[in-house]
């Protein structure tokens, strides 16, 4: 005899790798941390064409806490290849697990929900996937050239993955050629066995500097989080890894714990401290920086890509 059990109506833990670990003290944010509740008439709006088009956005996976913010101005970020990622980031809100497969629709529906936001610029990301040969990139791509079909005049912005041990993933997404290429280094590589085990530091540096030698002309992008227990001297040296890699816009913001199962916030950094970090980093030749409290990556993209333009041509005029 045979005995089924029907398993599908069983609500999964979010991140099963971290369900056994000691709940960690949530620190108290300071009152420069506060953002308002999202629910104006447009969030909504932004909201339902999110929905019908069946898109996941990082907005809500990752709980940013500018979604009310971005989605008042139509400004979403679209996380492609599921909602389930093959990496368990310490910091990460995003669900943990075996993802599905691909959705072959995606690509087209990402670029309807982009025409009807009537973005100018949008952002791209996703989850680690690990599972696939390719690391997903060729679906990046045909995101890339769906959004290029469908909205000829909207620049484009990638978020991607490390393509960790994945040959000739980077080249297909370059080939592509988006508008900016952004891959986070996320923190500073002593932290990287607890905050960010399943990734490399100095693959990541040589991920951002090979899409320069593969294409000079695409604007490259990094991002990390501070309050996570690093030294001041540790995200000067990252700027300056960054800047052997010729990344050219540079985003630091705060990290804020999802759960008391995350890495906790080990310091709330002050927003003078923040401008400081800005000021050395623009010294050091990045042609943008922004650092603040709740600088995120994908934060004011397009008004950050129009200055991005800007700094180039200023620097060549």
């Amino acid at each position: 005899m045979v005995t089924l059990i029907d398993n599908t109506g069983i609500e999964r833990p979010r991140h099963p790798e971290k369900a056994n670990r000691p709940d960690t003290v949530m620190l108290r944010k300071p009152d420069w941390i506060r953002v308002r509740a999202p629910g104006s008439p447009v969030y909504k709006e932004t909201q339902q064409i999110v929905r019908e088009n069946n898109l996941v956005t990082v907005c809500e996976e990752a709980g940013c806490p500018n979604i009310g913010e971005c989605w008042s101005k139509k400004h979403a970020t679209m996380m492609i290849m599921g909602e389930i990622c093959t990496r368990a980031c310490a910091f990460c809100n995003v669900r943990t697990g075996l993802p599905l497969a691909l959705d072959r629709q995606e690509p087209e529906n990402v670029a309807k929900a982009v025409q009807k936001l009537g973005l100018e610029h949008v952002v791209i990301t996703s989850v680690d996937r690990d599972d696939l040969p390719d690391g997903g990139a060729h679906h990046f791509a045909d995101v890339i050239y769906a959004i290029r079909e469908k909205n000829p005049t909207t620049t484009i912005e990638i978020l991607t993955p490390d393509f960790l041990r994945k040959e000739g993933a980077l080249e297909v997404v370059v080939k592509a050629k988006p508008d900016v290429f952004n891959h986070n280094l996320e923190t500073v590589p002593s932290k990287y066995l607890k905050v960010r085990p399943g990734a490399r530091y100095f693959h990541s540096i040589r991920l951002l500097q090979r899409v320069k030698e593969l294409d000079p002309t695409m604007f490259t992008k990094s991002g990390i989080m501070v309050g996570l227990g690093e030294e001041r001297n540790e995200v000067l040296q990252l700027m300056d890894d960054l800047r052997s890699a010729d990344v050219d816009f540079l985003t630091i913001g705060q990290y804020l714990q999802p759960t008391r199962k995350h890495h906790p916030v080990m310091k709330f950094v002050t927003p003078d401290e923040f401008k400081s970090y800005a000021t050395v980093a623009q010294t050091k030749g990045f042609l943008l920086v922004s650092s603040s409290p709740l600088t995120r990556s994908s934060h004011h993209a397009g008004e950050d890509f129009a200055k991005l333009r800007a700094a180039r041509l200023a620097k060549h005029a």
